[in-house]
């Protein structure tokens, strides 16, 4: 994969934001994968391979950090995604709510493949959106 001149830090950049905006932590990433379109769109699949890769890895961090949360009593809000199990996590790249689908997931030892699976589907999803806005 050649990378046109400065790509290079706009990808590591992307990827970083894709990461961290999948945690807890507050975060754009949509708007880095803009800027990036925007100043190299030739790389516009390896942008959204990066992008797709670092979401879905910032939620895997959730979902293990719900792993660790003490189990009790199973709160009836959890029931529906019990009840709808990993393709729930479809939806883990809305606002909010994604992030507690991630952490609650990983709290109700849904299979973590097919967690990570379907979180890079629906995250990969909108990027592709985004992308295709764009480009």
């Amino acid at each position: 994969m050649d990378f046109m001149p400065g790509a290079d830090a706009s990808l590591a950049g992307l990827a970083a934001a894709s990461f961290l905006s999948a945690t807890v932590l507050p975060g754009g990433s949509e708007a880095v994968l803009l800027a990036v379109l925007l100043a190299h769109p030739e790389q516009r699949d390896t942008a959204l391979l990066l992008a797709t890769a670092g979401n879905t890895a910032g939620g895997m961090v959730s979902y293990a950090m719900g792993r660790f949360i003490p189990r009790k009593e199973l709160p009836g809000r959890l029931a529906l995604l019990q009840r709808h199990g990993t393709p729930a996590l479809l939806l883990s790249w809305v606002p909010l709510i994604g992030d507690a689908l991630c952490i609650a997931a990983g709290w109700l030892r849904l299979p973590p493949l097919r967690s990570a699976f379907m979180m890079a589907l629906g995250k990969g999803a909108r990027y592709a959106l985004i992308a295709g806005i764009v480009t």
